[in-house]
């Protein structure tokens, strides 16, 4: 557990570079920040700044080309592939733009599906995943395929489903990208409402300003740098 001494989160001179060709692309060029535990930070600005990249780095999904990234009393940098997974699996919950549901599963089971991996038995998979659609406004929804649900209804089954190993931090990719304002709204409210009633630090990618109300703090983000 992160002291008060110590942020939950802390990167230092990060930098993520991409060859293109010939050229090399600095998608992070020296970025260095802290995010405290119970933060809602909003990670802002334009497509191709760096946000997204930023949000892999700080999930385990990716690695930095420099820097230090230390998560929860842990120096990310230094984990192996083996550690970083159960790193993923313990500390991390993700919710991405596109939803990333299985298109053969149930809501249930999409929900459930990541606690296959955790090693819960099919009782409790079934008994979490089920309140915690209940927690999404969804218990109705359980049997449905994400074909028959909307798209703020698959949403909520993401969100579901980032909750189910009870992570220390949700990291959110423009979940709202794909969603109308009115549903967008409702899902950062949903997200706003863990944040405040469960104490979950929460952090979201977007371009979309609209963010910024249910944000506690924010970061911009132009050409791989804060601004």
């Amino acid at each position: 557990m992160a002291s008060a001494a110590e942020p939950l989160i802390r990167v230092v001179d990060l930098h993520r570079d991409f060859a293109m060709g010939e050229q090399t692309v600095h998608a992070l060029d020296g970025i260095t920040a802290e995010v405290a535990m119970g933060e809602f930070l909003g990670i802002m600005g334009p497509s191709g700044s760096g946000k997204s990249t930023l949000l892999y780095l700080l999930g385990g999904l990716d690695r930095p080309t420099e820097g230090r990234i230390r998560v929860h009393g842990q120096e990310l940098t230094a984990l192996d592939e083996n550690e970083l997974a159960r790193y993923r699996q313990r500390e991390v919950g993700f919710i991405f733009q596109s939803f990333h549901l299985v298109p053969t599963m149930t809501a249930l089971q999409n929900v459930e599906f990541p606690m296959v991996f955790a090693g819960i038995s099919p009782q409790e998979r079934h008994e979490r995943a089920s309140a915690l659609l209940a927690q999404v406004g969804l218990e109705d929804r359980a049997t449905h395929k994400p074909t028959e649900l909307s798209g703020g209804q698959q949403q909520r089954v993401a969100v579901a489903r980032a909750l189910v190993n009870d992570p220390t931090i949700i990291l959110a990719d423009e979940p709202t990208g794909n969603l109308d304002s009115k549903t967008g709204g409702e899902i950062m409210a949903l997200l706003h409402s863990l944040n405040r009633d469960q104490g979950r630090t929460i952090i979201v990618v977007s371009h979309d300003p609209a963010v910024t109300q249910y944000t506690t703090s924010t970061l911009s983000l132009l050409d791989g740098r804060l601004v």
